[in-house]
């Protein structure tokens, strides 16, 4: 048997200033991150074309169109339908008006020559019951946001009566983004931590405690905002609106997670001995192992994230990582220096006192490991012990039973209009009208490169699809522009020198006007002996036609030209969801390693680890299987995003291993003094309160990513939610010990524990 280690007690001086020095460093760094809360979202970025990987087709050709490009503008497209069925002469004279006005509206980009305007519209429809407009903003993230706000105040108090009007394409679903992650700072924050300080108060009964807990996640959580900030201002990472709502949950789960465990130490050891500072002592020493050890698995297995190929994974995973890396040091840092304190306080008005821990009741029944112990967890610890195989069996098949509803999960991508959640969604209604009155592709065309001797080939080939109503190839303005005036000097030389601007009796017919602007072929611009072309699609340009467009080009057009590139919006889509896919497949097999080899360094054991990975692989399955029949049967989603599977696995493998670690370095812990069977029983009693409620907080937490209005993350909240619920449920209380326990001291081979006492 093991000698418990001996209490040490410092000099008084230290024990004054060690915590009030921990305190001032955590409020210094919480004063300095604070404000920097309101200013992430200046730094964020949420362009899906600047995470995509290097190597996708559509990623180069945004870096050649950008020498095509005089501006970076994007457009937003308005669409204004009749309720009758019909645009007559007269309101078309009045949607001119609106298109002039348009043009002075904030963030327009302006006109270049030789265009005195840089809005195109009103563009009638060939049904004739709608016109749209295709308008050019400048800005970006916020700015955009309100530049559009302003633009569809302009166009519904310009629209006449019995039209419908819309601000749609890229800027307003960009714009429509922005609003929907606008709650990420302030309404994500409060639901959450709001949950997890009513958790605290119903689990302690204490008005202190959740205080102090939650300060320890929002001090960490202020410090690793403060970090990322500066990373992200000096472009050393890429932060979204994605990536920041989930470093919030994650953050403040894990923080809350790692508190729990320290708390629950304290507390413990408040009941054995009097002095805080031994208290605090023992709970550090029993419980740092454990939160460091599950914070280093979160953090590795986040980093397993940077073998991904898109971007946006790849700068998720350091982000999150950071995050657990500030919640690990406040969890050891600052929660133990104001426990210390506050001391038995921490607890009132129920402090524990010495000598005063509840004991079993004098007629239960005697079992190896469980003396002490009473309640619901003597209850599972004696189901375990007596019929540990059915126990464990049973678990399994209900486990297995939920994993066969896995292939229904529908995660292979979805239209970008399908991930903003609401009624009412101007961008979302906007697209679909568009798509009504005409090609579904304005403003979101198809973009291909070509060498300048193929182009003609490479847009008879594009125009030859049927899911292209449209081609055309960018064209040299400043050529153009000479060429239109050449023309017009040789008419009105013809004209016997009329002066600009009028022509002749005889040629007008006895009216002055303008004369008529010739008209001239096609001048591409070509840089670098590449043209670009515009092929606008027939379909939604984020629909699963669409991206079957794309794929078609690329074959056909690679026939005419083997160097044709195509990209575009749609083309993103695809790629993205590609490189997705064929991400899963290569990132999940290397955070299961890495876990495996950290739970072997932590447990002395193969046979343990092997257990756990099993456990959570299980859990991780079943839990996707319950998800796709609640997403596709309840929710009624029409899919998910093909990261959803990606980030579902790294936050539920990585923290459901966290408590799968409290609990069995619990276990071993124990064992070393009782042996291996009453060690589990033990560990498992003993930890079954804390890792409940630190499961049933972190499930929480991020079930409060639901009250952000986007698909991906209400998806992500239920995934990890529910997975959190079921491990701490289901695989840790029940599945792990009983498994563990009907193999006995075997558990810990190829170590000496597993030759001790079974």
């Amino acid at each position: 048997m093991k000698e418990p280690k001996k209490d040490w007690t410092p000099r008084l001086w230290l024990r004054i200033l060690l915590p009030t020095v921990l305190v001032i460093v955590w409020l210094a760094l919480a004063g300095l991150g604070g404000p920097t809360f309101g200013k992430i979202s200046e730094v964020s970025t949420n362009d899906q074309a600047g995470f995509l990987p290097a190597s996708a087709q559509s990623t180069e050709v945004n870096a050649i169109a950008e020498k095509f490009r005089e501006s970076k503008d994007i457009p937003a497209i308005v669409v204004i339908v009749s309720d009758s069925g019909t645009v007559t002469a007269t309101d078309m004279e009045a949607f001119g008006t609106l298109g002039t006005a348009m043009q002075d509206s904030p963030g327009v980009a302006p006109a270049t020559d030789p265009l005195p305007t840089s809005v195109i519209g009103p563009i009638k429809s060939d049904d004739g019951a709608a016109v749209e407009y295709i308008v050019p903003f400048s800005a970006s993230g916020q700015e955009l946001l309100g530049n559009v706000v302003e633009l569809r105040t302009l166009v519904q108090d310009s629209t006449p009566a019995g039209f419908t009007a819309y601000v749609a394409g890229p800027a307003g679903l960009l714009a429509d983004f922005v609003n929907g992650f606008g709650g990420i700072d302030g309404i994500l924050l409060l639901v959450a931590l709001g949950a997890v300080f009513v958790i605290l108060l119903v689990v302690y009964r204490s008005l202190l405690l959740p205080v102090l807990v939650l300060l320890t996640a929002v001090f960490a959580l202020s410090a690793s905002i403060l970090g990322i900030y500066w990373l992200a201002y000096n472009d050393i990472i890429k932060v979204s609106g994605q990536s920041q709502g989930i470093l919030s949950i994650l953050v403040i789960g894990a923080a809350t997670d790692y508190a729990l465990l320290m708390v629950s130490r304290f507390r413990e050891s408040l009941f054995e001995v009097q002095s805080k500072w031994a208290a605090i002592g023992r709970a550090f020493r029993g419980s740092f192992e454990a939160i460091g050890a599950s914070a280093a698995t979160v953090i590795l297995a986040l980093l397993c994230l940077l073998f991904s190929d898109l971007n946006s994974n790849k700068a998720l995973g350091p982000i999150a990582a950071f995050g657990i890396g500030f919640a690990f040091l406040a969890a050891v840092s600052f929660l133990p220096a104001v426990l210390m304190i506050f001391g038995r306080a921490s607890f009132w008005p129920f402090m524990p006192k010495v000598g005063k821990k509840k004991v079993e009741a004098a007629n239960a029944e005697k079992i190896a490991g469980l003396e002490g112990i009473r309640g619901l967890w003597r209850r599972v610890g004696t189901l375990i012990a007596k019929r540990p195989r059915t126990t464990w069996i049973v678990t399994l098949v209900v486990l297995l039973a939920a994993c066969a509803a896995l292939p229904s999960l529908k995660a292979s991508g979805l239209p970008q209009t399908d991930f903003l959640l609401g009624n009412n969604i101007e961008s979302v209604d906007g697209q679909k009208v568009l798509g009504e009155h005409f090609a579904a592709g304005s403003g979101s065309p198809v973009v291909i490169i070509a060498k300048e001797a193929d182009y003609t080939k490479v847009m008879d080939a594009t125009a030859a699809n049927p899911g292209i109503s449209e081609v055309s190839v960018q064209q040299d303005q400043k050529a153009v522009a000479a060429a239109i005036a050449e023309a017009l000097a040789a008419q009105a030389a013809a004209a016997g020198g009329a002066p600009f601007g009028a022509m002749p009796d005889a040629m007008a017919g006895g009216q002055a006007g303008p004369p008529a602007v010739p008209e001239i072929d096609p001048i591409p611009k070509v840089v670098d002996g590449q043209v670009l072309i515009n092929a606008t699609l027939t379909y939604q340009p984020d629909s699963a036609d669409a991206e079957k467009v794309v794929k078609d080009l690329r074959v056909s057009l690679a026939e005419v030209d083997s160097s044709v590139l195509v990209g575009g919006e749609t083309a993103i889509a695809l790629d993205t969801n590609e490189t997705a896919q064929a991400d899963l497949t290569r990132i999940i097999p290397i955070v299961l390693a890495v876990i495996f080899i950290i739970l072997m360094l932590l447990l002395r054991s193969i046979v343990a680890p092997l257990l756990l990975i099993f456990s959570v692989v299980v859990s991780f399955g079943a839990t996707l299987g319950v998800s796709a029949l609640v997403f596709n049967n309840l929710f009624n989603f029409p899919g998910a995003d093909a990261s959803v599977p990606l980030f579902g696995f790294v936050f539920l493998v990585a923290l459901g291993i966290d408590y799968n670690i409290f609990l069995m370095t619990r276990v071993r812990e124990e064992t070393l003094q009782l042996g291996t069977r009453p060690g589990i029983l033990r560990g498992l009693a003993v930890t079954g309160g804390v890792i409940t409620s630190a499961g049933v907080i972190l499930a929480a937490t991020f079930a409060a990513l639901g009250v952000i209005p986007i698909l991906f993350l209400v998806q992500l909240a239920f995934i990890v939610a529910f997975g959190v619920i079921l491990d701490t449920i289901l695989v840790r209380s029940l599945l792990v010990p009983a498994m563990a326990y009907d193999i006995g001291r075997k558990i810990w081979w190829p170590s000496k524990l597993g030759n001790g006492k079974p």
